[in-house]
């Protein structure tokens, strides 16, 4: 069983070199290995919670069996306990957004998803309006984020994700007062339940939204699977996020599942091994190298090496003004295609799915018409255990699952792979 909410992109940036700097101060988190948020530090947190109650025979915490998300960060350390230094949805060059009820009736929210945390709450912009099903808890909440904070006080309330994605009393922040959610109404936390500990008073943990779906049955795993249809217009509703399973009916062919790659800081994340050559020749980028897959990345991210050498088989040249490798029309014409090899499958990233839509060049601060490339520097050499971040500008064109509850990673092609939008 799974259902589907669709949600809307928004590159959180106004300039190309925003972005870049954005996407590398990620990765420098990621390469520290700051709040990981993959399987693994799932595993451990359960591991380390069910001990924890097995050992002292009370105090029970909650069970986590709803599922990680996609590509921000959580961990055992709660966002609380580590402001600006997080890796969660205020640092993301990519946001996403979704309606959302609270209540019944319900009033609808416009609240940011985010898989590096896993408090959900209203009250940014809009009020929260009580309702019969409004229980406040009496309980005071605190969350601080790598760049904002919202304080306030826990009710339950019936939560509203689809028809089919209803949760009876769901734990939620009410805030008093937010600081750096401008535009939002408040946070979708769909990050492991492990942070959650010590954001609500006197409560070890509160059950996150997954955790609710799969107690409640509405969901029969733990995996999240993320659909993305490229666009040229700014916050289009162009994604659907799948909770509990594939939504068969956007993919083109079989979805190919990877372990999470033992190589670390990659391991404790949403990591991979992949290879990656360049045309039909196969000039290799980078063999059997450890990554990870991010949605809140921007751009595709290569080691500084595999970076140069994508350069040097263009030819692109590196634009001052952006910061972004551009090409000329001649030079792309004759722009051949990226492959990746994931798990024994090769997945084709064409010419057009390696430029920036020329549409939105204004919006990154480019010049109209003008060719940009999506491929950037990382901004250190290979063979630190974190030699590329295949961002949006990838994952918009294949399907992607992000399977918790069996520490993999998943992918499939769409009818957008080999789409010329751009």
């Amino acid at each position: 069983m799974a259902s589907t909410v669709p949600f809307v992109a928004r590159i959180a940036s106004r300039h190309a070199k925003d972005i870049l700097a954005r996407d590398r101060a990620r990765a420098q988190k990621i390469m520290l290995g700051i709040n990981p948020h993959g399987p693994a530090a799932f595993h451990e947190a359960r591991r380390r919670r069910h001990g924890h109650h097995h050992g002292h025979g009370g105090g029970s915490t909650t069970d986590p069996s709803g599922g990680n998300g996609s590509g921000t960060g959580s961990g055992p350390t709660p966002p609380s306990s580590t402001p600006g230094g997080g890796v969660d949805v205020t640092d993301a060059g990519v946001t996403y957004t979704a309606s959302v009820g609270v209540g019944s009736p319900a009033t609808d929210y416009i609240l940011l998803i985010d898989t590096g945390s896993s408090n959900t709450w209203v009250g940014a912009d809009k009020s929260y309006v009580k309702t019969s099903t409004s229980k406040s808890t009496g309980k005071s909440v605190t969350v601080s984020y790598g760049s904002g904070t919202f304080s306030g006080t826990e009710y339950t309330d019936t939560v509203t994700l689809s028809p089919e994605l209803v949760i009876q009393k769901q734990s939620i922040g009410v805030a008093s007062t937010a600081q750096g959610f401008d535009g939002v109404d408040g946070i979708l936390g769909i990050g492991p339940v492990d942070l959650t500990q010590g954001t609500v008073s006197g409560t070890p943990s509160v059950p996150t939204v997954t955790d609710n779906l799969f107690a409640q049955g509405a969901i029969d795993n733990d995996s999240i699977g993320i659909f993305y249809q490229p666009s040229t217009q700014q916050a289009a509703l162009n994604g659907e996020l799948t909770f509990g399973g594939v939504d068969s009916s956007k993919t083109t062919g079989d979805v190919t599942f990877v372990p999470i790659t033992s190589t670390s800081p990659a391991s404790a994340y949403w990591g991979i091994d992949q290879d990656v050559t360049y045309g039909s020749s196969g000039t290799s980028l980078l063999s059997g190298s450890a990554g990870i897959v991010d949605t809140g990345t921007t751009l595709l991210l290569f080691a500084t090496d595999a970076f140069q050498a994508y350069q040097r088989a263009t030819g692109a040249k590196l634009d001052q003004s952006t910061g972004l490798l551009s090409l000329t029309e001649a030079q792309f014409k004759k722009l051949q295609s990226l492959f990746f090899t994931i798990g024994g499958t090769t997945f084709e990233f064409t010419a057009n799915a390696q430029i920036w839509p020329r549409a939105l060049n204004e919006t990154i601060g480019g010049e109209e018409g003008k060719i940009y490339l999506v491929t950037a520097d990382l901004g250190s050499e290979s063979g630190q255990g974190l030699d590329f971040i295949n961002g949006f500008a990838f994952l918009q064109r294949f399907y992607s699952v992000y399977d918790t509850g069996n520490t993999q990673v998943g992918l499939a092609t769409t009818q957008f792979t080999d789409a010329e939008t751009n």
